[in-house]
């Protein structure tokens, strides 16, 4: 278990050093190493898991299993590419005079703490710990939101903090109320929010207790994934962060506050024995899907889009979780990976796009495939992708979840058809112009760190045509497990 003290001891011990030397020319470097390192210790973790099965850490305050351990391989590397592409980004942005020295030492300092904070929600035990965890991440992405200082980026780390608080407080009393039923059953000193004890008693808890417990969970945490209508604050915050904020965001903290749902699903069907959460999760799940494919017609800011692109996404892989079974579930996962891998690389494509065009107003992006090539294919494949065009991952997601919907509840396969259609549309007619339309940028001064967006593309494409007998398994155990 040694490896998890790297997974989580590494990015922390980088936010300390970044704090200390993050506006340094070689900060940008110390960032990517200590991203890598995690990175590593996230395989070997990995590694041993499916070696020797579940593991327990620190007096079984983490816990490592099917369902979380590939999620914080993915959580390493996204975050690692995402160093990687914030390199020539952030050296950009300096020449530009948008990051100071103090910008940048911040910028550096919370992303390294928020991964951790990432880390930490995904491998602990303790359901406080894991709110404990969202909340500290709510407060480093405020912080890497509003790292600009313009009107416009402080007014959306300020609806995001004020929203993302109201919801993290609602998730806190559903812990509070979850902690209610637990003692009734396991005492005050039994470990009474440890999820894996929590597991073995869900039957004996409380039905009326965690019906309303996981209300206020669902609530409270749905707000950080982005479901409609507590939604608000997603388009700001990709609008006016950075870049890379924005990939990290879509790529990394939805994941994990759905992760931490499914955690609570699993505890509220076997105490309930009914589909009460998964038809919570369904309605908003496809409310968010709507809501979101018909504002993407309505977007003129190419980051605003691609956030209702992954509300809309969010939606559909709630939806799935919602319907349950092992396809369903198997899809939901698929889709959250996929989804994860495609939309970072967009928005790396999007960075640099925007970069050279000196605007995120998408009428005045032209021309992409004219002044840097690897930039208009990495946005259009990367569109393409993300909208379900076959051979990708994502097609494959979609087309599992919509076969299972239309037989197990016909009445929502038009309703998404119609979304996805919606959201076809809106989007390729958007980013086609923008990739072969006269030209009407110009080359950046730095190269552009393109290898993360083709390497993404690259594994999504990968998954829609073969998924490696490991990741298989993992699908599988991890969909036995939250089905039940």
């Amino acid at each position: 278990m040694q490896a998890l003290y790297f997974v989580l001891g590494i990015p922390l011990l980088g936010g300390a050093v970044l704090a200390w030397c993050g506006h340094r020319r070689f900060a940008r470097d110390v960032n990517v190493a200590f991203s890598l390192g995690t990175f590593v210790a996230a395989c070997v973790l990995t590694a041993q898991i499916i070696a020797d099965g579940p593991m327990f850490g620190w007096q079984r305050e983490f816990f490592i299993d099917p369902l979380n351990v590939f999620l914080v391989t993915l959580t390493a590397f996204v975050g690692l590419t995402t160093a990687i592409f914030s390199r020539p980004y952030m050296r950009v942005e300096e020449d530009h005079g948008k990051m100071t020295p103090k910008r940048l030492r911040l910028y550096h300092s919370m992303y390294q703490l928020f991964s951790f904070t990432m880390l930490v929600a995904l491998t602990t035990n303790n359901m406080g710990i894991l709110w404990v965890a969202m909340e500290a991440a709510t407060l480093t992405t405020v912080m890497l939101v509003s790292v600009y200082r313009t009107a416009a980026s402080l007014e959306a780390a300020w609806k995001y903090f004020i929203l993302c608080g109201v919801g993290i407080a609602q998730a806190l009393f559903g812990t509070v109320l979850l902690y209610m039923a637990a003692e009734k059953v396991i005492g005050h000193e039994g470990g009474a929010l440890l999820w894996s004890n929590l597991n073995a008693v869900k039957q004996q808890l409380d039905p009326d207790i965690i019906t309303l417990a996981f209300a206020f969970l669902f609530i409270g945490y749905g707000t950080k994934v982005g479901l409609v209508p507590l939604h608000n604050w997603l388009p700001d915050a990709h609008a006016e962060g950075p870049t890379p904020v924005s990939a990290v965001l879509s790529g990394l903290l939805l994941n994990v506050a759905l992760y931490a749902i499914l955690r609570f699903k699993v505890l509220t069907d076997g105490s309930l024995g009914n589909q009460l959460a998964g038809h919570m999760m369904m309605g908003f799940g496809l409310a968010s899907v709507l809501v979101a494919a018909f504002f993407l017609s309505r977007q003129r800011d190419v980051k605003r889009m691609f956030a209702y692109s992954s509300i809309e996404h969010m939606g559909l892989i709630t939806f799935a979780f919602g319907m349950g079974g092992p396809i369903a579930t198997y899809a939901g996962l698929l889709h959250m990976t996929v989804h994860s891998l495609i939309k970072s690389a967009i928005f790396f494509a999007v960075g640099h796009a925007t970069q050279k065009a000196g605007t995120q107003i998408m009428a005045d992006i032209r021309g992409l495939m004219t002044v840097n090539p690897t930039v208009g294919w990495g946005l259009m494949l990367g569109a393409l992708a993300i909208l379900g065009m076959p051979p990708f991952g994502v097609f494959a997601s979609e087309f599992l979840i919509l076969t299972t919907a239309m037989r197990e509840h016909a009445w929502a396969t038009p309703l998404l058809l119609l979304a996805l259609g919606v959201a076809f549309a809106a989007i390729f007619a958007r980013v086609q112009p923008m990739v072969f339309g006269d030209t009407s940028v110009r080359p950046l001064l730095h190269p552009p760190a393109l290898l993360p967006v083709f390497v993404h593309l690259g594994l999504g494409l990968m998954l829609g045509l073969y998924i490696p007998p490991y990741l298989d398994e993992w699908y599988r155990q991890a969909a036995r497990m939250i089905g039940g």
